[in-house]
């Protein structure tokens, strides 16, 4: 007989056996006892945590001949027909390939016919959220109204793509992710029953690594069991299977990231990446330590949040006494980030290598945290008496930079007539350009270069190239010289970053209304 993987041998067939989800088992053996049986249900949550199972159980439950206390007895025609995927009352539809509008009437029709055997008729729709929108229509009427031996029961890993009027017409359940606590009891027992040895640390590396998917720690653990297949399952072996990292190395790691020695830090992956651990989940793992060294930080009671032995927590309140808050923010955010990145990467390593590099070299980022990582360095350099260079200095934006004094140019009593002239008439002249050239003299500011020279300057590089040009220079003179009769010199500029206009120019428009105003 050709072998079954563990998440299928061992799935429940029963309320009691479905674990963690105790509050959704126990409300649904109350309707089904009192005959309160809905005839629309939602069943939300992450992947692994028993939707689909206790949608069978219940299908199960509702059709069963002698159901014991809410639960199916599992040895009637009925509980084995279901559990074989023989009967026809049950009919499993994936809406991940079938989203379409034809496959909802099909549907439609069939519900008008009777079950064969048994109450009721359930159709269990996996993934509902991939429906389409035509077909989340054409399910909704038969869903506000159906027959009375008809029960739908839709499951979805994401329950916010679902359209409110769907929503409104089911009972909704929301599947919790599984404890570790409950995954390695189940795990332990399931060892137990197929009779292999199992420590302890492993089955709750494993339980820890699902994230509270029960199906994902009976994968994993069936692949750790295949590899040393006929050993003990140590914990030594789990790490090397999934190519993980044990705390120690974290330990050694995050010390030297706090000495700030990168060649160490590097020879330190250069070792994992040898031995063959997995980059990405060598990242999510030193998150998880980061993790656990702040929870450790932030309070004594940590113990039963931290879910480590009392070797290791004594560790990590050592280390959380080395490293600063805002330290260990920093480092949490720049692995997040990684995370993200791996995901996609083809460079996974230059990704992790400059990502270490960023926890030992805090100047190379600009980001606030980042900041009070420099100043602290500055402040340990000074008491250590080494001279702080000049640029451990940091500004967190470049308006704050302090800005050198340039010399501002001095408008002389003596501003040239024509230059006073064009300014008076500039937004009538820029008004009478064309295309593109009338769109950026609208963004001009007027300043002077020296006695008749008139400079446009802009804020953005792009338009003053666009002006600076010869033949658009040569447009402006003729609509200057047009205007007052006489040709006046141009020239453009345009802004500094980070700086404003009026640090660099005198406005001589603001300074030439000014004087009309006073003279009228």
């Amino acid at each position: 007989m050709s072998y079954t993987a563990l998440y299928r041998k061992f799935r429940p067939g029963e309320f009691e056996d479905v674990k963690g989800q105790d509050h959704i088992s126990k409300t649904l053996q109350n309707q089904i006892k009192a005959g309160r049986i809905g005839h629309a249900y939602l069943f939300c949550g992450t992947r692994g945590t028993g939707k689909t199972s206790v949608a069978k159980i219940f299908a199960k439950a509702v059709n069963c001949l002698s159901p014991v206390n809410g639960s199916p007895c599992g040895e009637c025609e009925m509980c084995k027909a279901i559990s074989n995927g023989t009967s026809m009352n049950v009919i499993e539809i994936d809406a991940a390939s079938n989203n379409g509008v034809d496959n909802i009437r099909e549907i439609r029709e069939e519900v008008a016919y009777r079950p064969t055997e048994g109450k009721y008729k359930v159709y269990i729709i996996d993934e509902v959220h991939m429906l389409s929108i035509g077909a989340f229509n054409a399910l909704l009427k038969t869903l506000e109204e159906p027959p009375e031996y008809v029960i739908f029961i839709l499951a979805t890993t994401e329950a916010h793509k679902i359209p409110i009027t769907i929503l409104s017409r089911c009972q909704r359940y929301d599947f919790k992710r599984i404890t570790i606590d409950t995954i390695a009891a189940r795990l332990t027992d399931l060892m137990q029953q197929e009779g292999i040895e199992v420590e302890e640390r492993a089955i709750r590396y494993i339980s820890k690594v699902a994230d509270g998917s029960m199906r994902d720690a009976l994968s994993l653990l069936d692949q750790c069991i295949a590899f040393y297949l006929g050993q003990k399952l140590t914990y030594e072996n789990v790490l090397e299977v999934l190519g993980a990292v044990d705390t120690e190395v974290f330990s050694r790691l995050l010390r030297e990231i706090l000495e700030k020695n990168v060649s160490k830090v590097l020879r330190s992956l250069e070792e994992l990446i040898m031995q063959g651990r997995e980059l990405g989940q060598l990242a999510t793992d030193f998150t998880w330590y980061l993790r656990n060294l702040l929870l450790a930080k932030s309070s004594d009671n940590m113990e039963d949040v931290l879910d480590v032995s009392s070797e290791n927590l004594a560790q990590l309140k050592e280390e959380a006494q080395m490293i600063e808050y805002d330290t260990l923010i920093r480092y949490i955010r720049i692995f997040s980030e990684l995370s993200n990145q791996l995901k996609y990467a083809t460079q996974k390593r230059v990704l992790l290598e400059v990502a270490l590099i960023k926890l030992c070299k805090p100047e190379m980022e600009v980001n606030q945290d980042s900041v009070l990582a420099r100043i602290r360095a500055v402040e340990e350099k000074l008491e250590a008496g080494i001279p702080a260079a000049r640029q451990e200095v940091v500004y967190v934006n470049r308006a704050e930079e302090p800005q050198e004094e340039l010399p501002k140019v001095e408008l002389s009593k003596a501003l040239h007539e024509d230059v006073k002239a064009v300014v008076k008439d500039f937004r009538m002249i820029a008004n009478q350009a064309a295309g593109m050239t009338k769109v950026y003299l609208k963004q001009a500011h007027l300043s002077v270069g020296n006695q008749d020279q008139l400079l446009l300057v802009f804020d953005d590089e792009v338009a003053a190239g666009f002006i600076g040009s010869d033949s658009h220079k040569e447009e402006i003179k003729r609509l200057i010289e047009e205007r007052i009769g006489k040709t006046v010199d141009i020239e453009v500029r345009h802004v500094e970053e980070g700086r404003r206009f009026e640090d660099s120019f005198v406005d001589i428009e603001k300074l030439v209304h000014m004087d009309i105003t006073i003279e009228e």
